[in-house]
């Protein structure tokens, strides 16, 4: 399992009954998790007194009750690049706050395989008799983008990086966040598409990308009502990335929090549409969170990794 277990103003203090108790920065939520069917005590006195709860309905959805929450509030992430994000954070519909933290352990890898490549180039460029030109930049996509965690990671790394999700508001929280990160000017391109269109309409026009980042939904509708089912979806999307890779790729980072979509069946879409056309190699595992309260690590869904 890869462990997200860098984070200072983040954590998993305690879970149980279907509900996890978190910090975010100075504020404590309690919010739902179906992977929490254990019943265990809550002994830690912020189960009593958290700055929010939300409540899941019987009947689906839910709502928040708010004790002491700003509207709105920041927490920060320093990479393995040495990139220091900051994340615009407030509570909105279906219990989320606008950042997944389990995915860091994501944004540790692929940022540490982005700055190595930047240096490699830039020292080849500069050993290079009588080189002007700057090293080609390191091109990068984030399907389902959503505020852009993985964006800011891949942009503080050196790379530059193309930002599609179909929510226009999430592309706009996005661009707050790299604001927040001081990355207002990075070479960011900002799109509201489907993912599936924008890389079919990227293979007819030649362009390819040195890594690609996915985060699909189970369920989803793009911007103008295109349903994702992420069953029958996800393998003609995969196959369809394989057209806009570079000749020699960096890296292809695939997330799932679909129950049926195990380590083992992205490690084998990977492997069949990536691994055979490039090389390399791919790794899939669960993605977990530290439990300050019980020293174990709760399952986070998982990801399959294709590396050069």
């Amino acid at each position: 399992m890869w462990i997200a277990d860098k984070w200072k103003d983040y954590e998993v203090i305690d879970c149980s009954r279907g509900e996890k108790l978190e910090r975010w920065g100075k504020y404590l939520l309690v919010r739902p998790d179906p992977q929490v069917i254990w019943d265990t005590p809550r002994s830690h006195r912020g189960w009593k007194r958290p700055n929010a709860h939300y409540h899941r309905s019987e009947r689906g959805g839910g709502q928040w009750q708010f004790f002491d929450l700003p509207e709105q509030w920041s927490i920060g992430y320093t990479t393995a690049a040495g990139g220091f994000l900051t994340f615009q954070l407030k509570p909105f519909s279906f219990k989320h706050t606008g950042l997944f933290p389990e995915q860091a352990v994501n944004w540790d890898w692929f940022s540490a395989l982005i700055s190595r490549k930047v240096q490699q180039q830039t020292q080849r460029t500069g050993n290079a008799a009588g080189a002007d030109s700057p090293a080609r930049p390191i091109k990068v996509l984030n399907l389902f983008a959503y505020t852009g965690g993985a964006t800011l990671a891949a942009a503080s790394a050196g790379a530059a990086v193309t930002h599609v999700d179909a929510s226009k508001g999430m592309v706009t929280w996005a661009r707050e966040n790299a604001k927040s990160s001081g990355l207002e000017e990075a070479p960011i391109r900002w799109i509201v598409d489907d993912c599936m269109k924008f890389v079919e309409r990227e293979a007819r026009r030649g362009n390819v990308y040195d890594g690609i980042i996915m985060d699909p939904p189970s369920y989803g509708r793009g911007p103008k009502g295109e349903i994702w089912k992420i069953e029958d979806a996800i393998h003609p999307l995969i196959k369809a990335c394989t057209a806009i890779l570079a000749p020699e790729p960096l890296f292809f980072l695939i997330n799932s929090y679909t129950t049926g979509l195990q380590p083992a069946v992205l490690s084998y879409m990977m492997n069949t549409e990536i691994t055979r056309r490039f090389g390399g190699h791919v790794q899939a595992q669960e993605v977990g969170l530290p439990v300050t309260q019980s020293g174990l690590v709760l399952p986070c869904g998982c990801s399959g990794r294709w590396e050069a």
